[in-house]
């Protein structure tokens, strides 16, 4: 490009916006323009981000009463489930936007409305992309709006869709997931506060996971999973990273080897994605955009580990990939970044 894209982002004060900001500052083509947050406007980015001091002089402004100007590029709507949905009907037909939300992600009405509980958001839905970037990467370079995938569908999905594209899945797929505490945002609540979580370890929403009709639907899109998927969820006493044990069965005995090549293969041009021959640890992705990827076989039986920093390759970080290729950029721009070794 030869000229930055200019952005504005929508609910910047909690923690996918924060992630947000700390990427598109140092992206090389990115220019923030407008930054919301109606409980802090007026108020400078840097008094809720404190991390950002001395990075920008962005101050936090009311969503516009008139809309969105027509001279943005790309809106990022990093609101609570529900917002967007409200909002990107009156988005002018120039702007391009990726919504962090789970708005635009499910197909089905009956399926959206049971799982989230509002009404789904109509025709609307039809004009968004799935943005899984490494599995539909053509969709998302021609897209005017692109639905960001969840967290918990990211690390799902990235495991799964090499043995689902194969058509080596039969039975039933039992996916075991775990998340940091940052997962519940950046408000405290009862049960989901750091210092309740940070020596505890518990299940929730068993079976009834909003994310679960994204995986099936996607999974469905791209192959046959050969059975039901059994999701559950848990937290796990840590601020970031979710880690996801999946379980299932082949058509066909598989080595480890065959395992490992199926994976390497399919992910060959996917820099975000690491195969790795131990398990992965979610310290090894923090605060990056990657994905790590581990697979073992005893024949039939398989099972695929994977872990993501929920905040980055499950939010921001893949909605920045996303942009990226909307832009026409090579899609790893601004995201080069690593983690540490604790």
């Amino acid at each position: 490009m030869n000229r930055r894209i200019r952005i504005a982002i929508i609910g910047g004060s909690g923690y996918g916006g924060s992630e947000l900001l700390r990427i598109l500052l140092a992206h090389p083509f990115a220019e923030i323009v407008l930054i919301t947050a109606n409980e802090h406007s007026g108020r400078p980015v840097t008094a809720v981000h404190r991390n950002l001091e001395g990075q920008t002089d962005l101050i936090f402004r009311d969503y516009p009463s008139d809309g969105l100007p027509s001279d943005l590029d790309l809106a990022f709507f990093a609101l609570p489930h529900g917002h967007a949905a409200r909002l990107i009907p009156d988005l002018p037909q120039s702007v391009k936007a990726i919504d962090l939300s789970g708005d635009f992600r499910i197909e089905d009405a009956e399926t959206f409305e049971r799982y989230y509980g509002f009404p789904h958001p109509g025709d609307l839905q039809k004009e968004f992309i799935y943005g899984l970037s490494e599995n539909n990467r053509e969709a998302i370079r021609s897209a005017r709006l692109v639905a960001n995938p969840g967290c918990f569908a990211t690390a799902t999905l990235l495991a799964l869709a090499p043995i689902v594209t194969s058509g080596l899945a039969k039975g039933r797929i039992i996916v075991d997931a775990k998340t940091g505490s940052s997962g519940s945002g950046a408000r405290p609540a009862a049960n989901t506060h750091h210092p309740q979580r940070m020596n505890s370890f518990y299940a929730y929403k068993p079976f009834v996971h909003q994310h679960l009709p994204e995986i099936e639907q996607h999974l469905g899109g791209i192959g046959s999973p050969g059975g039901k998927i059994v999701f559950m969820t848990h937290s796990m006493p840590v601020s970031r990273g979710i880690f996801a044990s999946c379980y299932l069965q082949t058509t066909a005995k598989l080595t480890n080897s065959d395992l490992r090549s199926l994976y390497m293969h399919f992910y060959s041009d996917s820099f975000f994605i690491r195969i790795r021959e131990e398990s992965p640890d979610v310290n090894w992705v923090k605060t990056t955009n990657f994905c790590d990827i581990s697979v073992h076989s005893d024949g039939n039986n398989v099972a695929v580990f994977s872990a993501i920093d929920n905040l980055v390759k499950g939010a921001a970080g893949q909605a920045v990939q996303n942009m990226n290729l909307m832009f026409g950029l090579d899609e790893t721009t601004g995201l080069r970044f690593f983690g540490t070794n604790p």
